[in-house]
């Protein structure tokens, strides 16, 4: 042991230069997360005295109640719009991301230029969240569902751009070289080496965004971009508690069934057995 930690001090030192950059690391962070605490105003306190309050309105919103039929009738339609408008954006991100996705991966783009700008197109439009869009496209096409497919649509673009151009990265080259060695080009790499192995990946990814979209588009619908957050919000300020607790588990079991739904078929489209 003495040879060993002569022949190598760095490695028997108590405090290496690694460990004392981890320990840094970690010092800055806790300094920053009390920082950022003691800047928002953090209070145990408030947050203790609002349970209370809490309490209070889970007691105001038992039971779910809709109130009347009519009322009934315009949730379902509202939640019906909000899985239309989920389901139109997811689809026409997908067919949009779709050639995108080659142009910024590198194995399947024009030349670096051109994935260099497809990257950061694509990186610019997901760095804007959903709710910002649907501001955005109210305020030039109007209110209503077809600003919500548009808000939708637009932000899933950037996110399916970046989840297609890593998973045509990640593509087993194999099947391309094959292609390339039995006399095909370019494209024939890319339609019979490529698309095989990617088309399954994207698919999982696009019934995932449908699942995650029905949420989002209930809560673009509070900015007038249509679906049953509309009705939400005008609930919840008419103080009409027992009608918010019905729309909010209706929206949970209907997020509960499209999850189930989408696991099981991305399950079956990765070849494994759903749980």
């Amino acid at each position: 042991m003495a040879g060993l930690a002569a022949r190598h001090p760095e490695t028997f030192r108590r405090v290496t230069a690694a460990r004392a950059r981890g320990v840094t690391v970690i010092l800055a962070a806790i300094a920053l997360l009390g920082f950022g605490l003691w800047r928002l105003d953090f209070s145990p306190g408030r947050i203790a005295g609002g349970f209370g309050q809490l309490v209070h309105f889970l007691g105001l919103m038992l039971p779910p109640d809709p109130g009347t039929w009519s009322r009934t009738v315009l949730i379902l339609r509202g939640l019906a719009e909000t899985l239309a408008i989920a389901f139109l954006g997811t689809l026409l991100a997908a067919l949009i991301a779709f050639p995108l996705g080659f142009l910024a991966a590198r194995n399947t783009s024009v030349n670096r230029l051109v994935q260099f700008l497809s990257r950061r197109v694509l990186d610019s439009i997901r760095g804007v969240d959903a709710l910002i869009w649907a501001l955005i496209w109210v305020s030039v096409v109007g209110l209503g569902p077809f600003a919500g497919v548009l808000a939708i649509m637009t932000s899933d673009i950037g996110t399916f751009g970046k989840l297609f151009s890593e998973a045509i990265e990640a593509a087993d080259r194999k099947a391309v070289e094959g292609v390339t060695s039995a006399g095909g080009g370019k494209l024939a790499g890319i339609r019979f080496g490529v698309l095989p192995a990617v088309l399954p990946v994207m698919a999982g990814h696009v019934l995932y965004m449908f699942e995650s979209n029905t949420r989002s588009s209930s809560i673009i619908g509070i900015v007038g971009a249509g679906g049953i957050g509309l009705m939400l919000s005008e609930m919840i300020r008419t103080l009409e508690w027992g009608v918010v607790a019905f729309i909010v588990l209706l929206i949970l079991v209907t997020v509960a069934v499209i999850d189930t739904i989408s696991g099981r078929l991305r399950a079956a489209l990765a070849g494994v057995q759903p749980r």
